[in-house]
């Protein structure tokens, strides 16, 4: 049975600073300014390496764990970016092939060890290794966003070999939250700008309908009852 990495699943052990794994990931992996990573190993339930983290949360590398990660998301976000990792992750272990292309990016909130501030930061997490079809090590990079601006609605995107089917999936299980994704957005933003649901389609190679299963469901989930509300609440939540 291939592993669903549920929250339950994650650990609490920090990076080993002499390990020959951190060391390596040290000296091969790109770091930019603002940016805090990290490797998590589902392999050996740890943190295999971590890099950033004390200007971008206060915390020194190795006081950062997954489930620290995990539990210092701010609480209107914590639900969602949890089974969004999940969600994610699940799907990914259902293919067989290509694994290390797939990846999600997320906006959310941290608090910060020492202020309790909520820093707004720009998320991307892709599988960095596979082993016989299953996800071994993940990958993650946050970079501070001060001009993010934030209203009830989280917005995610998803890539890879099959990133339609990926971002759809994930739009059905995340249903009851307030999310948008990328697909959702572009449609949104199209029409926010008068475009008829068919011009749509025929700018971004699709029918109609697919542009209606794109816009339609938002009404439900963000309780709007037309478009011009739908775009309203848009722009009022900061997705337009």
């Amino acid at each position: 049975m291939k592993n669903t990495h549920t929250k339950t699943d994650i650990t609490n052990i920090p990076i080993d600073l002499n390990s020959e794994s951190y060391k390596y990931y040290y000296e091969t992996i790109p770091h930019y300014e603002d940016e805090a990573l990290y490797i998590y190993s589902f392999k050996e339930n740890r943190m295999l390496y971590a890099r950033g983290w004390e200007k971008v949360l206060g915390y020194k590398d190795n006081e950062i764990t997954m489930l620290k990660i995990t539990n210092i998301t701010s609480p209107h976000y914590s639900d969602f970016a949890n089974e969004l990792n999940k969600k994610a992750l699940q799907f990914i272990n259902k293919k067989t092939k290509n694994l290390e292309e797939y990846s999600f990016t997320l906006e959310v909130e941290k608090i910060h060890k020492n202020s309790n501030e909520k820093i707004p930061l720009f998320s991307r997490v892709g599988v960095f290794k596979s082993e016989q079809g299953q996800v071994t090590e993940i990958l993650g990079r946050s970079q501070i966003m001060k001009t993010l601006k934030y209203g009830k609605v989280m917005q995610f995107a998803a890539y890879g070999p099959e990133k339609s089917e990926f971002e759809e999936s994930l739009s059905k299980e995340l249903f009851n939250y307030l999310t948008i994704s990328r697909k959702e957005k572009e449609a949104l933003k199209l029409a926010s700008k008068g475009m008829a649901f068919k011009e749509i389609g025929n700018l971004l190679g699709v029918s109609q309908s697919a542009i209606e299963k794109r816009i339609f469901p938002l009404y439900k989930r963000f309780d709007v009852k037309s478009l011009p509300h739908l775009i309203s609440f848009s722009y009022d939540n900061h997705i337009l």
